[in-house]
C-alpha cells in the first residue's frame, strides 16, 4: 500500500515532480512531447519504474498540456484524487472528484458495447486509456482497499456510494482498455477483497460483474476457502444475488481448460491425473467442496431453478436491477434486452417505466429519455431464463464432481426434477413468440440465444443426472413407474431393484414425467435443429449402465426407434455429432432386445433402406462403432439362446445377418484399429479400441482368435503395409492396460455395458500381448521379425 502523499504544495514534492517532468521533456531546453510522455508512462506501467502516476507531474504542466493533448482534464483530476484520498481524509472531496471522472469514462464504455470495436482501443476510447496510463486504476484499487488498513486498532471505512463509483470506473476502464483486467487479475489480494464488497446490496452487482470479468482472464483459479466468511456471505444473499453469484461460481468450480487439443488426449489426461494425485485436489474441487459445506446452498439453487416466473421478485425491484445492469454495462445481452423492451409494447402489462436509449445523458452520466413503454411478459421470462441458465450450470458441474453422490441425494430430496418437469412447457421448452428477446445480431434459432442456451443446459443437466445412477427413475411419474413394473411382469423377469427402491414422493407429478416430455419434443424437432444431439445424449444416459429390458421397452413403445431410424435413413442426417449421438442411443436401445431388432427389420424393410443405413454406419466408424459393438454383442447372445422368437429374428433381420459374416467383422476390426493411435486416443474415440476388443473376445469364446489374427495379418499384406496394423494394435493394448487397470469407474462401465466380466477383458488383453512368438493367440506371432516395432515408448511426461 502506498504511503500517504506529501502535501500537494510542499516544496520537496514539487521538486520531485518538476524533475520528472524535465526528464519527460527531454531536458530543460526541449519542447514538450506528449507522445513521449505517454510512451514513458506505458513503459513505467510495464516495468514499475519511472513515470507511473499523475502525481509525478506538476499541476501547471498538466494544465498546459491538457487541451492540446485532449486529455479531458483526467490527469488533473487524478492529481486531486491522490491528494484527497490519503488515509486521514474524510473522502468527501474524493467522492466529488470520482463523480467528475465517472461520466467521462462511462460514455466511452457505452460506445464500446454498441460499436463494432474495429479501431484500436487507445485511439477510440482515449479517456479510459489516459485514466489508466496516469495511474488511475492502481489509485482506485488502493482507495477501495483502504478498509483493510487499521489505524490505532480501528478499520478505515468508505461509503457504499464511493465504492460503487470506484467499481464503476474500474469496470468501464476494463471494458475499454486492453490489459487492465489482466493486471487486476494478478492482484490476488484485491480479487479476494472484492468478494467482501458483495455484502452490501448497493455494491453487489457492480462487484459481481467486475469479479466475473477478472476471473475470466485470471491464469490461476482462486480458492473460495480463502474468501473471508464465505458461508455467511453466501447465506445472506437474497435469491437474485445468489443467482447472479452463480455467474462467478461458474468460473470457480469448472476445471480450467488450456484450449489445447493435445491436452484432451487420454495420454495427457493420465499424466495430468498422476500429477494431480501428488498435488492433491484441484482448486475447482476445493471450491466445490467449500460450496457444498454451506448450509442450504444446494436447496436454494434447486428453488431458484424450479421457481416459476410468477414467483420471481416484484416488478419494482426487478426493474431497478435491470437499470443497474444497464448502467453498469454488464454485457451486451442485458443492454440488448433493454433496447428491445424500449421498442416493444405490451397491451397486457400494467407496469410502465422510462427506458433509456443509448446516446442521451444526464448530469450524472446516465442515459435518459422521455419515451415510456410497458414492461412486457417476455422481459419477465427473459429475466428468469438468465437466472436459471447460471443455476443449472452450477448444479450440472456439481453433479459431475467428486461429491456426485452427495449432490444427487440433495437434488432428489429438494425435488429439482419434478420442479423442472412443471416448468417444461411454460418456460424451458416454451414456444417462441415473435417478441422473444435474443442477443443483438442473432436470431431465435442461434445457439447464442438465451432460450437456446437454457434448453441445452437443461439437457446437459438431465444427462449428468441420469448417467449411471439409480435416481434416473425420478424422471418418471408414478404411472410410468407402474408401467415399468408391468413390462417386467409380462416378460417374466425380475423388476429392476432401483425401480423398487425409488421414493415415490420424489418423482414427477402430472400426466407425463420429464423423460416422456423430452421424447415428445425430440420427435417434433426439425432436422436441422442443434438440440438433436443433446436430446439424444440425455435419453441415452437413461439407458446407460446395466441393460434393462423394461427401460428399453418403455422407450420402444413411445416410437423412439422409428424416430431414430427416420433421422438416420430417411432424413439422411449429415451432422457428425448428431449421427454419433443417434447411433449411440440406437445401440443402447437395441442391445440384447429381440423386440427392438424386430422393429428395426420392420422399419428397414427394403434393401435400398438398408444400404442407406450401412452407408451412414460406414461413413465414420468413430461415430457408429458403439452401435456395431451392441449389435455384435446381441448377435452373440442370440446365437446361444434356444427360443423361437429369437430364431425368427436371426433368420429375418438384415442387420444381424450382415454382422454375422466374418468378412464384415474383419472389415470393421481392421478399420477400427487403423483409425486410432495411442497418441491420438481421446475419450471420444477410445470406444473404437474397446469395440475391436469385443469382437476379438467373442472370437476367443468361439476359439477363433487365431483365425481372426491371421486374417488381420493377410489384410495387412494385401494393403502393402506388413506389421503396421498389428504393431499399432500392440501399442494400443499396452496403453489399455495402463489406462483401465487403475480406474475402477471405467472398468465397471465396460463390464456393465458389455455383460462380459472385466476379468475376461483383462485375460484377453494379456493373451494378445503374450511375448511368446509360439503362442497362436499372441499378436507377436503374426508380426514378422523385420517389421517388429512393439516396444515404442508412448508415455507422456
Amino acid at each position: 500500500m502506498a504511503a500517504a502523499p506529501a502535501s500537494a504544495g510542499s516544496g520537496a514534492d514539487r521538486g520531485r515532480r518538476a524533475a520528472a517532468t524535465v526528464a519527460a521533456w527531454g531536458g530543460w531546453g526541449g519542447r514538450p512531447r506528449p507522445a513521449n510522455i505517454l510512451l514513458q508512462l506505458r513503459q513505467g506501467q510495464l516495468t514499475g519504474r519511472g513515470l507511473v502516476r499523475a502525481v509525478q507531474f506538476t499541476e501547471t504542466f498538466l494544465m498546459e498540456r491538457d487541451k492540446p493533448s485532449k486529455w479531458s482534464g483526467i490527469p488533473q483530476l487524478l492529481l486531486k484524487l491522490y491528494a484527497t484520498s490519503h488515509l486521514h481524509s474524510d473522502f468527501v472531496e474524493c467522492q466529488n472528484i470520482l463523480k467528475e471522472i465517472s461520466p467521462l469514462l462511462s460514455m466511452e464504455a457505452m460506445a464500446f458495447v454498441t460499436e463494432d470495436r474495429k479501431l484500436t482501443q487507445e485511439t477510440t476510447y482515449p479517456n479510459t486509456y489516459i485514466f489508466d496510463l496516469f495511474g488511475g486504476v492502481d489509485l482506485l484499487v488502493e482507495i477501495l482497499m483502504r478498509p483493510t488498513i487499521s489505524i490505532r486498532g480501528q478499520k478505515l471505512k468508505i461509503s457504499d456510494e464511493m465504492s460503487k463509483d470506484c467499481l464503476s470506473i474500474l469496470y468501464n476502464t476494463c471494458v475499454c482498455t486492453e490489459g487492465v483486467t489482466k493486471r487486476l487479475a494478478e492482484k490476488n489480494d484485491f480479487v479476494i477483497f472484492l468478494f467482501t464488497l458483495m455484502t452490501s446490496k448497493k455494491t453487489f452487482l457492480q462487484t459481481a460483474t467486475l469479479i466475473e470479468d477478472i476471473l475470466g482472464v485470471k491464469k490461476e483459479m482462486i480458492r473460495l476457502d480463502e474468501v473471508p466468511n464465505l458461508s455467511s456471505l453466501v447465506s445472506n444473499f437474497d435469491q437474485q444475488q445468489l443467482a447472479n453469484f452463480c455467474r462467478i461460481l461458474a468460473v470457480t468450480i469448472s476445471e480450467m481448460d488450456t484450449g489445447n487439443d493435445d491436452k484432451h488426449t487420454l495420454l495427457a489426461k493420465n499424466a495430468q491425473q498422476k500429477k494431480s494425485l501428488s498435488l492433491g485436489p484441484s482448486a475447482a474441487e476445493i471450491n466445490q467442496a467449500a460450496l457444498l459445506s454451506i448450509p442450504g446452498f444446494v436447496e436454494r439453487l434447486c428453488k431458484l431453478a424450479t421457481r416459476k416466473v410468477s414467483e420471481s421478485t416484484g416488478t419494482a425491484s426487478f426493474l431497478q436491477e435491470l437499470e443497474e445492469w444497464y448502467t453498469w454495462l454488464d454485457n451486451a445481452l442485458v443492454l440488448d434486452a433493454l433496447m428491445r423492451v424500449a421498442n416493444e409494447e405490451s397491451e397486457h402489462s400494467q407496469a410502465s417505466i422510462v427506458f433509456p436509449p443509448p446516446g442521451a445523458s444526464e448530469e450524472n452520466g446516465l442515459p435518459h429519455t422521455s419515451t415510456r413503454t410497458q414492461l412486457p411478459q417476455s422481459m419477465k421470462i427473459m429475466h428468469e431464463i438468465m437466472y436459471k441458465l447460471e443455476v443449472l450450470y452450477v448444479l450440472c458441474v456439481l453433479l459431475m464432481g467428486r461429491q456426485r453422490n452427495q449432490v444427487h441425494r440433495m437434488i432428489a430430496e429438494f425435488k429439482l426434477i419434478p420442479g423442472l418437469n412443471n416448468l417444461f412447457d411454460k418456460l424451458i421448452w416454451r414456444k417462441h413468440s415473435a417478441s422473444a428477446l435474443v442477443l443483438h445480431g442473432h436470431n431465435q434459432n442461434c445457439d447464442c440465444s438465451p432460450d437456446i442456451t437454457l434448453k441445452i443446459q437443461f439437457l446437459r443437466l438431465l444427462q449428468s443426472f441420469s448417467d449411471h445412477h439409480e435416481n434416473k427413475y425420478l424422471l418418471l411419474n408414478n404411472q410410468e413407474l407402474n408401467e415399468l413394473s408391468a413390462i417386467s411382469l409380462k416378460a417374466n423377469i425380475p423388476e429392476v431393484e432401483a425401480v423398487l427402491n425409488t421414493d415415490r414422493s420424489l418423482v414427477c407429478d402430472g400426466k407425463r414425467g420429464l423423460l416422456t416430455r423430452l421424447l415428445q419434443v425430440m420427435k417434433k424437432e426439425p432436422a436441422e435443429s442443434s438440440f438433436r444431439f443433446w436430446q439424444a445424449r440425455a435419453v441415452e444416459s437413461f439407458l446407460r449402465g446395466t441393460t434393462s429390458y423394461a427401460d428399453q421397452m418403455f422407450l420402444l413403445k413411445r416410437g423412439l426407434l422409428e424416430h431414430i431410424l427416420y433421422c438416420i435413413v430417411d432424413s439422411e442426417c449429415k451432422s457428425r455429432d448428431v449421427l454419433q449421438s443417434y447411433f449411440d442411443l440406437l445401440g443402447e436401445l437395441m442391445k440384447f432386445n429381440v423386440d427392438a431388432f424386430k422393429r428395426f427389420n420392420k422399419y428397414i424393410n427394403t434393401d435400398a433402406k438398408f444400404q442407406v443405413f450401412l452407408k451412414q454406419i460406414n461413413s465414420s466408424l468413430v461415430d457408429s462403432n458403439m452401435l456395431v459393438r451392441c449389435v455384435t454383442l446381441s448377435l452373440d447372445r442370440f446365437e446361444n439362446q434356444v427360443d423361437m422368437k429369437v430364431a425368427e429374428v436371426l433368420s429375418e433381420c438384415r442387420l444381424l445377418a450382415y454382422i454375422s459374416q466374418v468378412p464384415t467383422q474383419m472389415s470393421f476390426l481392421f478399420r477400427l484399429i487403423n483409425i486410432i493411435h495411442v497418441q491420438t486416443l481421446t475419450q471420444e474415440n477410445v470406444s473404437c479400441l474397446n469395440t475391436s476388443l469385443v469382437i476379438l473376445m467373442l472370437a476367443r469364446r468361439k476359439e477363433r482368435l487365431p483365425l481372426y489374427l491371421r486374417l488381420l495379418q493377410r489384410m495387412e499384406h494385401s494393403k502393402k503395409y506388413p506389421g503396421f496394423l498389428l504393431n499399432n494394435f500392440h501399442n494400443l493394448l499396452r496403453f489399455w492396460q495402463q489406462h483401465y487397470l487403475h480406474k475402477d469407474k471405467d472398468s465397471t462401465c465396460l463390464e456393465n455395458s458389455s455383460c462380459i466380466s472385466f476379468s475376461y477383458w483383462k485375460e484377453t488383453v494379456s493373451i494378445l500381448l503374450n511375448p511368446d512368438r509360439q503362442s497362436p493367440s499372441a499378436l507377436v506371432s503374426y508380426i514378422e521379425e523385420p517389421y517388429m516395432d512393439i516396444d515404442r515408448d508412448f508415455t507422456e511426461e
